[in-house]
């Protein structure tokens, strides 16, 4: 069976308002709000691809870009 894996979180972060709904949901505290109050990916390493920080963005700022892992370990 695939697994996804992430291939990148990508943050408009002219959209982003600072809101934190994001950093709060995140299960894995992949994403921190920087000194200018946004959003930003701090520990991409540790995302497990649950797809929270996306489905919930008020803003619709935040993509979650992902790829297929097949059984043989390598990206389909």
């Amino acid at each position: 069976m695939a697994r996804q894996k992430l291939k990148e979180i990508v943050i408009n972060r002219d959209w982003c308002k600072g809101c934190a709904i994001c950093v709060k949901l995140c299960p894995k505290q992949v994403l921190e709000l920087d000194s200018k109050g946004t959003a930003t990916v701090v520990r991409p390493e540790d995302c497990i691809v649950c797809m929270l920080c996306e489905l919930r963005c008020p803003d619709l700022a935040i993509t979650v870009l992902k790829s297929q892992e097949g059984e043989n370990g390598k990206e389909d």
